[in-house]
């Protein structure tokens, strides 16, 4: 029994420093590749970037940027071909450490040169809005 209880310490432990450790590496990164725009600066220079939603669909149709298109996370890799390259991309959803990883492949898979991320989550956001409504 006491083995069995080291190893779930261990498994515990291990999952911990993973967890904290992916963090703070995409933490630095976004600090490095310093992309982070606040509300106002999103808010003044959107209009000559490719707005990106990484939120879910069924988030997005509730609630968006005005002008930003759907491209979840976890569907990216799949819409690479939506995105114009040499174009400013600014990314948002509800987690900053998304936006990150997002614009590291990006710009390290896909050549794209100017990404940046919105510093808040998109539930702060105060300015303009949409929801797409269905037919």
């Amino acid at each position: 029994m006491q083995v069995l209880n080291a190893v779930l310490y261990v498994i515990v432990i291990g999952f911990l420093i993973y967890w904290v450790g992916s963090w703070l590496y995409f933490r630095l990164k976004g600090r490095q590749m310093n992309g982070s725009l606040d509300q106002k600066t999103f808010e003044e220079t959107m209009r000559k970037a490719q707005i990106v939603d990484l939120r879910e669909k069924n988030a997005f149709d509730a609630k968006h940027i005005l002008g930003a298109r759907s491209l979840p996370y976890t569907q990216l890799k799949y819409n690479e071909g939506e995105l114009r390259p040499d174009l400013p991309v600014y990314l948002y959803g509800d987690n900053k450490n998304i936006c990150i990883r997002a614009a590291l492949k990006m710009q390290k898979k896909w050549g794209f040169n100017d990404v940046k991320w919105l510093e808040d989550r998109f539930s702060d956001w105060e300015g303009k809005t949409k929801k797409t409504t269905k037919i």
